[in-house]
């Protein structure tokens, strides 16, 4: 059982979320979108959209710092352990209510404003459960063990860093460290294996925008506009009806 969890399970959800965006983007590009509906409703949008993104930018930070970096690194920098305890109990925190709070503004305009929807798929609804699940479980996870100790060792706070995050690491250097996530408490296996659902969802939802991100905007040249006139702009007045172009 630990074998299927911690090895076949996160392999087969990669696998699905690497080879499902090849397969989107190759033969469904014209559904590799967002499918926005500001043009049904504005307003809550305009409130919604932005903390969830600014909240989800937060929490995929915190994740790769507590999740990438190993905890020899941050000791090098000369953080403390308490130090960092600190701030990725505030930021996880802030970053999760921001998330939280964005995506039930988001779910409420969308049930609640017609056009918007009957624009909603199966798999939206499959995508909002699933992602909604993972970041209460990431909740709950960072404050029941950072501020009551469930899930550590005589009270202590369950440590992550010395867990889930070796497995984590250890899956990408194609040698799992099951014991590493099997001895994590039931949440934090819960908040991983949720993780895995969402990654193996992902390449057919509308969080593949997330890989289109218009970073060209940036440095795309302004847009001139030439008229077709010889003569200069507003030197004669404009003729009724249709006029001749030369081709």
């Amino acid at each position: 059982m630990k074998t299927l969890l911690w090895v076949i399970v996160p392999y087969v959800c990669l696998v699905t979320f690497v080879l499902g965006h090849w397969w989107r983007y190759r033969f469904d590009k014209f559904g590799w979108t967002t499918r926005s509906s500001q043009l049904y409703e504005s307003r809550l949008l305009r409130l919604g959209s932005p903390l969830f993104h600014f909240g989800i930018l937060g929490v995929v930070a915190g994740h790769i710092i507590g999740l990438v970096i190993p905890e020899s690194w941050t000791d090098a920098l000369g953080i403390s352990e308490t130090a960092y305890h600190w701030v990725a109990l505030v930021g996880g925190i802030a970053s999760g209510v921001l998330t939280v709070v964005g995506m039930a503004i988001l779910i409420y305009r969308r049930r609640t404003t017609g056009p918007v929807f009957s624009a909603t798929t199966p798999m939206d609804k499959v995508m909002y459960a699933v992602l909604g699940t993972v970041i209460v479980l990431g909740m709950w996870n960072t404050i029941a063990s950072s501020l009551f100790g469930l899930g550590g060792v005589d009270g202590d706070a369950y440590n992550y860093r010395e867990g889930v995050s070796l497995w984590f690491r250890s899956i990408f250097e194609l040698r799992p460290d099951v014991d590493a996530m099997a001895g994590a408490p039931l949440g934090f296996q819960l908040h991983a294996l949720g993780a895995c659902a969402l990654f193996a969802l992902w390449p057919f939802t509308r969080l593949v925008h997330v890989f289109s991100a218009p970073v060209g905007y940036l440095t795309r040249p302004y847009i001139v506009y030439r008229t077709r006139d010889a003569s200069p702009a507003g030197s004669r007045p404009p003729r009724r009806g249709w006029e001749k172009v030369d081709v």
